[in-house]
Parts: structure tokens; sequence; C-alpha cells
């Protein structure tokens, strides 16, 4: 009995919200030619646990049962060596904004780390693939955001008012008995993005290319703790010339997180002490999660959002206000 009440419990809630058009910012495409990649080169495992199946169909069935009116695709981890690969990729996900207009947005993957590779590709893919953003993993072989390296690839993006989503990779290099003991995405994928997005930080990479808007993937992960230690330590890393000026505040401004993974009232709240409500958007982390859970995720999401008086005012900025203003 208590299964039925949920089930038409969510029934309601998915129906209710369809109207509204929640906007998902966090969901993957797995196509066939990654997927022969990673077995051909025996990189399946890279990340520490499998791919999930993937096709169109089952991901338009969940966003139909859930209410789900637009998903954003970005290419799932880990990052294909070969650019034809990323190239078919990004192809193929322009195909099912193509074919589903109102239902699918992207954001294009780049041959990274070969930076002029990444520049062309985003490039195509911006103007001519027309796609919505760029995705950028944590690193790739080692070459974390926030480096020199990438701030002719920033230049690019910056021109051309990007949308970044980003997610976590694999460290580089890596002890792996430490992902035997805690798998990647319980662990490591935290301080990834919490690492990633420090250094852009440290180098004032989005106060110096402030067209860019970036997309923190499951929740902003450390960030609400390590932003307030970096602000603390910037003065003795300064005084012992580590660090230059670090401008916080015109950084901050161009973080945007979703609330991908491990939601509640009290991570909202966290949140909220380094962003301000029009920065929260919804996210599943659809394939990686099964459908039913994330149905209840939503559920439980819109339950609390509901409820709790201080964070009701959010609730439609959050579920698609904030997204349609960021994507246009």
């Amino acid at each position: 009995m208590k299964r039925i009440r949920t089930f038409l419990f969510a029934i309601m809630i998915a129906t209710a919200t369809m109207a509204q058009g929640i906007i998902d910012v966090h969901s993957h495409i797995i196509t066939p030619e990654f997927v022969l990649s990673l077995e051909t080169e025996g990189r399946m495992m890279d990340e520490g646990f499998p791919l999930p199946k993937y096709n169109i169909e089952s991901h338009l069935k969940w966003m139909d049962e859930a209410g789900v009116q637009t998903s954003v695709l970005t290419l799932a981890a880990p990052q294909p060596t070969s650019s034809d690969v990323v190239r078919q990729t990004n192809e193929a996900a322009a195909r099912v904004k193509r074919e589903h207009p109102d239902r699918f947005k992207f954001c294009a993957a780049l041959p990274l780390p070969d930076v002029n590779a990444a520049i062309r590709e985003a490039i195509y893919a911006l103007d001519t693939l027309k796609a919505d953003g760029i995705k950028l993993a944590t690193n790739v072989d080692g070459q974390y955001l926030g480096t020199p390296a990438l701030d002719t690839l920033f230049s690019v993006l910056n021109e051309r008012h990007a949308v970044i989503i980003l997610h976590p990779h694999r460290p580089e290099p890596i002890n792996r008995q430490v992902m035997q003991q805690t798998p990647l995405a319980m662990q490591e994928y935290l301080s990834e993005t919490t690492r990633a997005v420090s250094n852009m930080i440290s180098r004032n990479v989005l106060a110096r290319y402030n067209h860019i808007k970036v997309i923190v993937p499951h929740c902003g992960a450390y960030l609400p703790l390590a932003i307030p230690l970096m602000k603390s330590l910037t003065p003795v890393m300064q005084a012992n010339k580590m660090v230059g000026k670090i401008d916080y505040e015109t950084n901050l401004r161009a973080l945007y997180y979703d609330l991908a993974g491990a939601h509640s009232p009290e991570v909202i709240r966290l949140l909220l002490t380094i962003t301000t409500p029009d920065h929260l958007l919804y996210g599943s982390d659809y394939p990686y999660v099964a459908p039913q859970m994330l149905t209840q995720s939503l559920v439980r999401m819109k339950k609390y959002l509901n409820d709790k008086k201080d964070l009701t005012p959010f609730r439609e900025m959050i579920f698609y206000h904030n997204a349609q203003q960021l994507f246009k």
C-alpha cells in the first residue's frame, strides 16, 4: 500500500511539474562510438565502474514519467582519446537536439589535452552544430582546469559567452588503491570538482574571462567548505608569493550549481552561503542513477521545497527559471 501511495504521489508531482517544464542540466549521452572506442582501448573501467546502457527512447520515457521537459546532454567520463570520437559524439548530440528540439539541449565535448584541437572543435560545435555550451572535464591526462595552457581556449569560449558544464573525471596521476577502497564517485569526484574550480579561482580565470558561466555539478562538491578556507588563507599565500590578488566576488558570480546527487534542504542552505538562489539548478545525473530512484529523488525535492518556507520561494527558480535564463 505504501508503494502504491508513493507511486501515485510521484505521478501527481510529475504531472503538475510537466506544465512548468523542469529543466535537467545534468544528464549524459553515451553513444555506440564512444563505447566501442573504450572497449577497443580496454578503458571500460577507467572510472572504476561500468558505463550504464543508454538510448534516447528510454531517456524520453523517464523524462515524461518524471515531468522533465528538457534535458541538457553531455558526454560521460572517461574522456575519449580520439578527436574523431569526440566529433562523432557531438554530432550525435546535435542530431538528438534537432530531432527533439523541445526536449534536449547539449554541451559539446572537446578533444583535450590538445588545446588547438579543442579550440577548433569548440568553434565548430558552437557555430556549426549550435551547441548550447561546452562540457569540460576537471582534468584530462593531468591537464587540470586553471592551468595557463588553457587560457587560449577560455579566451575563445569567452568571446562566445559560453556556458560550461563541468564534470569530474578520474584524477591523474592516481594511486589505484585509492579507487579500490572508496569508489571515485563517493570521494574523488567531489575532490576533483573542488580542485578544478579552486584552481580557476586562484588564477582568476572566471574573473578574467567574465562572459563565461560555469555549472558546477553534484551540489557544489566541497566548495561551500573550501571557499571560506581559501579566503582565510589568501593573505598568507600572498605573503609567501604563492598566489596573487584573487577577485573572489567576480569569480564566484560566474558559478552555478546543479543539485544532482545528495541534495537536501541542508545542502541548499549551505550552497547559499557561497551563492545566490538564482544560481541553483536541477540536475538528475541520468542514466547513472536508476530511473525510479531519480523519480523518487525528484518527488522528495519537490516536497521539501514546498514544505520548507525559507526555500519555497526558490522552487520554480531551481526547477526551470534559472536554467531558462542561463541557456536563454
